[in-house]
């Protein structure tokens, strides 16, 4: 990146999606951040950004507030990223249920539908957001995250620390509750028996030892294991030599509590030698 790039995170997204929450950890990443600027205005704050000498890593907010303007978003986007700054589209998304729960615990209205339902704006905004989803280079479902845990991600993905080496996440999933949208791949793990039917097993989770023990030890899951390993190895360099800062891993049982952890937390302990900014994260650990 020349001097006079800048490096862009284009945070987008649903209303109650988390981008208040994205947009600190971007700012607390060292990134020069503006909520809700008009998407026009985006190349004439490069320009200050350049005329003040610094700034090199920008953050801003664009959605369904910029009304009619976002229509513009893809051009102005395409544009940057002409004259050589490295623009990258994070799209926040999460089920409607999840976002509809979320507006009902603060008591809020949705900004699209002021005197309608939630329902009714959530299906407006999905619609206007359509084509910045489309071209998004990333997106995560926060349905089932925390803040906490939606920080970390964020920041995983775009501080400035370790840049050279791909962020890998390895998570585990029931496929109950469907497949993580972000997944780059994904292994269903439902070939293994499942600790859920052996009774002094079933209430634990995969970070047990003797779930762990259980899930490790049968037939199949060393083999699957070195076959996994191998692939990540051979094709996480690559990801990484073609400019994908980034790989998720899923991997998947029915409820996403022993199998899937268990072999998560496993390849995470034999890939970390090799890629150290790798980490898992479980998403229905915690559900029934």
């Amino acid at each position: 990146m020349s001097e006079e790039s800048k490096r862009i995170v284009v945070l987008t997204g649903m209303s109650g999606s988390g981008k208040s929450t994205a947009i600190r950890a971007l700012e607390d990443a060292g990134y020069f951040c503006i909520d809700n600027l008009p998407v026009l205005l985006l190349p004439r704050l490069t320009e200050l950004a350049e005329l003040g000498g610094t700034a090199t890593r920008l953050a801003l907010v664009i959605d369904a507030r910029e009304g009619t303007m976002l229509a513009e978003a893809p051009r102005v986007l395409a544009e940057l990223r002409r004259e050589g700054h490295h623009v990258a589209v994070l799209f926040l998304d999460a089920s409607d249920e999840s976002l509809q729960r979320r507006f009902s615990e603060t008591r809020r209205r949705h900004p699209l539908a002021p005197e309608g339902t939630v329902a009714e704006g959530l299906a407006r905004e999905r619609g206007m957001l359509r084509e910045l989803r489309l071209m998004a280079d990333q997106v995560i479902d926060t349905s089932a995250l925390t803040v906490h845990e939606l920080k970390r991600e964020v920041q995983a993905r775009f501080a400035e620390e370790g840049k050279g080496e791909p962020n890998l996440t390895l998570v585990s999933f029931g496929y109950r509750y469907g497949v993580p949208p972000q997944a780059d791949l994904l292994f269903d793990l439902r070939f293994l028996p499942n600790p859920y039917f052996v009774p002094e097993l079933k209430g634990l989770t995969g970070l047990d030892r003797r779930v762990s023990q259980y899930v490790l030890h049968a037939d199949g899951a060393a083999e699957f294991l070195t076959r996994v390993q191998a692939l990540c190895e051979f094709l996480f360099p690559r990801y990484q030599r073609e400019g994908k800062a980034y790989v998720t891993v899923g991997l998947g049982c029915t409820g996403g509590k022993h199998r899937s952890v268990a072999l998560a937390e496993e390849l995470v302990r034999r890939l970390g030698g090799g890629f150290p900014r790798i980490h898992a994260q479980h998403r229905d650990i915690e559900k029934e």
